[in-house]
């Protein structure tokens, strides 16, 4: 972050937080960023609702599913994530 900050790096940190330290520490790193950088930013969806989900939070990570599958033009990426929402 401090070589290049981005949103890309963000995400990836929270990521990181989440593997470290449980789902909740991953979903505070998210929650820090700026909603502008994150409306339409795929990979950022797809990652808080996987959080949601190890969290126990279903219904919120189904709305994280829609809103990452919506926002993703690969269809592999697209078949993976109805997957993981379907999965709930």
């Amino acid at each position: 972050m401090q070589h290049s900050p981005s949103i890309g790096a963000a995400v990836a940190r929270a990521a990181a937080h989440a593997e470290a330290f449980g789902p909740e520490a991953g979903l505070t790193e998210l929650n820090a960023l700026a909603p502008e950088d994150i409306e339409t930013y795929q990979p950022y969806w797809a990652a808080r609702a996987h959080f949601l989900a190890l969290a126990g939070e279903r219904e919120a990570a189904q709305v994280g599913f829609a809103r990452a599958i919506g926002l993703t033009q690969d269809p592999a990426v697209r078949a993976y994530l109805t997957e993981q929402s379907g999965a709930l």
